[in-house]
């Protein structure tokens, strides 16, 4: 289904809801709105398999936005916004955008990235007024009658640039109408989950990712209502819970810490009964944090993996991971293989690349056919790896290690970063912790922890020593950093997401 089949049985009943001001937007408004840009859209020339760019913070137009995409054939590419205007820029001109939309509530980076882009064709702003952009409004306003075909789009989106330069990601426009069945992620999310009419999903984390993006998708074909945070705090998004009800929510296990770290009697005053599903995902999860979770919040929890590139996905419910702790659940779509560097498919319990097999390639990088064949197995071109790690056990249940670009080799030893992270994320003395591999003149690398301090604890090197003994307590010595160094700030996006690029880039010259 999709927003106007709601629009004709439910119109008045909020489709998005912006937590901190309560403005709303109905279904009736999604619908005839999503319905007057895509006519919009096409009478500025867009055409089926056309990019539609959009540059915004956490914004009800952004559905409009995204629904009039899905209805006429487009390809939408929602852009980071905490990008800079050269970077965004840089996204634009790659995908090949034919028209730009942009919030005015990121007016100044909007106008950078207009000079920037001189191949865009048509530029749109709301929320007010932007220098070089035409109103929204106006172009909703002139719109003529509905599209009379609506072929479904499709997002094509940028990877997170941790490792890299952003890569487009353009999976084959579908080959259905958008109010036609067909959409996989939609049919398996939705019956996995029970999903409903009646479900309230809070979205705390910035809509232009793949995960918020695509499930409020999902729930909107559904006809349930979405929740957007402006930005994730962990009081705003416990007390937003409670004040709308919210049924359903995605965070990633930042989130999780962030909230964990909060006194537990500003925890405890907070109303979280109506979570009948609390998802996580986009990074592995410290079992020290999903235990604390799952204590907190009941058997509710669910995981899922999955890629931005969308060539697999796997579940896991509470249950099944206290049986199996640590896992990222079965494939839902196309089994799963791991494989060794040449290929060779290994038998359970071993860890290599994990790879998904569909029936077709899923998805190819924008103009980067030697990217696309990278991801490709050398013997099976529909099995699909998109750089992680990982060993499958004899029950089919799938286990990451780590990406395989941050594994650390010392002495001719992996040594994998997240199991160290998962022991680190809770002690008491740390807000955020990265470990990371630096240059060693007899091992070749080195373990080193950088560590985001609590604002009320001093850096020692006693705290160092304390911190290096915490982790040989519990796991191999030989996996223990061997360093610690003490920093104001570790880079992550505002998904969460690690930038392990960035500060590795700390340490390159001491090459």
């Amino acid at each position: 289904m999709f927003p106007g089949v709601h629009a004709q049985t439910t119109p008045d009943k909020p489709a998005v809801v912006l937590a901190g001001s309560g403005r709303t937007i109905t279904y009736r408004e999604l619908d005839e709105n999503s319905a007057r840009l895509a006519r919009a859209l096409h009478d500025l020339g867009l055409r089926p398999g056309d990019v539609l760019a959009m540059l915004s913070d956490n914004a009800p137009e952004c559905f409009e936005i995204y629904w009039a995409a899905l209805r006429s054939g487009l390809y939408i590419t929602a852009v980071n916004s905490h990008l800079t205007a050269a970077e965004v820029a840089y996204i634009i001109d790659d995908s090949d955008a034919k028209a730009v939309i942009a919030s005015s509530g990121v007016a100044d980076l909007a106008r950078g990235v207009r000079t920037l882009a001189p191949r865009v064709e048509h530029w749109l702003a709301f929320g007010g007024p932007v220098a070089g952009y035409d109103p929204y409004t106006e172009a909703l306003a002139g719109a003529g009658e509905r599209l009379t075909e609506q072929p479904r789009g499709i997002d094509m989106l940028y990877s997170s640039g941790t490792t890299g330069r952003p890569k487009g990601i353009k999976p084959p426009l579908p080959t259905f109408a958008v109010d036609q069945p067909g959409d996989p992620l939609t049919a398996v999310v939705g019956k996995l989950f029970s999903l409903g009419p009646d479900d309230v999903y809070l979205s705390p984390a910035p809509i232009y990712h793949a995960a918020p993006l695509r499930w409020c998708g999902v729930i909107h074909a559904y006809g349930g209502t979405v929740v957007l945070l402006e930005k994730f705090t962990a009081t705003d998004a416990l007390e937003a819970i409670e004040r709308f009800g919210a049924t359903i929510t995605q965070m990633v296990p930042t989130m999780f810490v962030r909230m964990l770290q909060l006194p537990e009697h500003t925890r405890a005053g907070y109303d979280v009964s109506s979570l009948r599903l609390v998802v996580h995902a986009a990074a592995p999860c410290p079992p020290e944090v999903k235990r604390a979770v799952i204590a907190w919040w009941g058997p509710i929890v669910a995981e899922y993996y999955g890629s931005t590139e969308g060539n697999g996905l796997s579940v896991i419910t509470t249950q099944e991971w206290e049986a199996k702790p640590g896992s990222v659940g079965r494939s839902m779509l196309g089994p799963v293989h791991i494989c060794d560097d040449e290929g060779a498919e290994l038998p359970s319990g071993e860890v290599g690349t994990v790879y998904f097999e569909r029936e077709t390639l899923p998805f190819a990088y924008h103009k980067d056919p030697e990217k696309t064949a990278t991801a490709q197995h050398p013997d099976h071109p529909t099995w699909t790896a998109v750089g992680d790690l990982g060993y499958v056990d004899a029950d089919g249940y799938l286990f990451l290690t780590d990406r395989k670009s941050f594994v650390i080799i010392s002495g001719g030893v992996n040594i994998y970063p997240q199991e160290i992270e998962n022991l680190l994320a809770l002690h008491p003395a740390i807000f955020d912790v990265a470990v990371i591999g630096v240059p060693d003149p007899e091992m070749g690398q080195q373990v080193k922890a950088v560590v985001q301090l609590r604002p009320e604890v001093a850096a020692t090197e006693e705290l160092a020593t304390e911190i290096i003994d915490h982790v040989r307590d519990r796991i191999a010595h030989y996996k223990a950093p061997k360093s610690v160094d003490f920093v104001d700030r570790l880079p992550r996006t505002a998904t969460g997401k690690l930038v392990k690029r960035e500060l590795e880039q700390r340490y390159v010259p001491a090459r």
